[in-house]
């Protein structure tokens, strides 16, 4: 059945169709798409009846819209989002925030002053592995998590020079503001969001600037290194620390010689815990003492049939019904992550471990910077 709420989606390539698909199965009208690119908007129109307009500013004036799921490249979150939230929408803003970290303050601003709400797509929380984790979590079973292992690396998977995620004026980044950032806002979710000290990160381009590289499933179509410019890093390692001695350790790559993993480790005092980003299983690991020491591993499986983006989305629907903002996937967890991400740049920069609170200080007495 209809919920009766009308979605508009900005950004109509697989990222827009794949909510806007989630969200009509799960009871929302999708009345409205924009894109800059005709066929895109036709396909649309096409699949989900919708008007479809090729700017943001017609989307949010369009009275059947009620909220706004913006899917497009990093650096255009930012006046689309602010668009939106001005006009009185409810906002699902992929990740993630914006391509910098100025650009993120100024959406969390708008969204301070709106009436409506900004959640922000960070869709593993959401799947049944970090569910599970956070349930058992509740309860007390881990006692107090201390350190997450956090990975998020393929052994070949840049995508192809020339697209907008080799450019950093549109991405704000490479492998750590892609994917790097979905493993390193689950693991400060698991944390639950400490207050970040200081971080130390090395940021690498390793594999994007070569003529000759080896990419035997085709994932950057049309490699072409000489053709286009890249920019961006390929990996990146960090190690952040919260105040209260909380840790995390990060790898993220694009590329890199290995074996490609997405797997966590999260240690607690009384069990520990592994599980791959995104997954359904959960491994709990646990020792004790009855009968005879030994080692106790559990295995928590989830539902296949419902993944981190339906569940997501399903939260948006709801808050939007509700009218109000969710518990979860908020602007100011979204800041502390585009924070960090920062940190890491800027450490990778200048081979300097960042204190985020020195930072701060520098942004707070720095002049107002320009919109890019």
């Amino acid at each position: 059945m209809s919920s009766g709420i009308g979605i508009g989606v900005v950004g109509l390539g697989g990222m827009g169709q794949h909510h806007a698909a989630a969200l009509r199965d799960l009871g929302a009208d999708i009345v409205a798409g924009a894109d800059i690119v005709p066929e895109q908007r036709r396909r649309f129109a096409d699949e989900f009846g919708a008007a479809t307009y090729e700017d943001h500013e017609a989307l949010v004036a369009d009275d059947a819209v009620d909220a706004v799921v913006v899917t497009t490249p990093n650096r255009f979150h930012e006046p689309i989002t602010v668009a939106a939230l001005e006009a009185g929408r409810d906002v699902l803003v992929e990740k993630p925030l914006a391509h910098t970290l100025e650009s993120a303050e100024r959406i969390a601003d708008a969204a301070a002053d709106a009436d409506g709400f900004c959640m922000v797509g960070f869709h593993n929380r959401h799947a049944a592995s970090a569910a599970m984790l956070a349930e058992q979590k509740r309860r007390g079973r881990f006692g107090e998590v201390t350190h997450v292992e956090a990975n998020y690396v393929r052994r070949r998977g840049v995508p192809g020079p020339g697209s907008w995620f080799t450019n950093p004026d549109l991405a704000g980044g490479g492998a750590l503001i892609d994917i790097g950032v979905h493993a390193l806002d689950l693991a400060l979710y698991v944390l639950d969001f400490p207050e970040i000290e200081e971080v130390t990160g090395v940021t690498r381009t390793t594999f994007g600037e070569r003529e000759e590289y080896a990419d035997p499933d085709d994932f950057g179509a049309n490699w072409d290194a000489e053709a286009e410019t890249y920019e961006v890093d390929d990996s990146v390692t960090a190690f952040i620390r919260s105040t209260d001695g909380k840790t995390i350790t990060l790898e993220a790559a694009w590329a890199s010689n290995r074996e490609p993993t997405s797997e966590f480790a999260v240690r607690g005092t009384e069990a520990g815990a592994q599980f791959d980003i995104g997954s359904t299983d959960l491994s709990i690991l646990e020792a004790g003492t009855a009968g005879a020491d030994h080692y106790a591993d559990v295995e928590l499986t989830g539902d296949p049939s419902v993944t981190g983006h339906e569940e997501q989305d399903a939260v948006f629907l709801e808050a939007i019904a509700a009218g109000e903002a969710p518990s979860t996937n908020t602007i100011e967890e979204a800041l502390t992550v585009q924070r960090v991400i920062d940190a890491i740049y800027r450490s990778s920069e200048t081979g300097r471990t960042q204190r985020l609170d020195d930072l701060e200080r520098e942004r707070e007495s720095a002049p107002t910077p320009k919109v890019k």
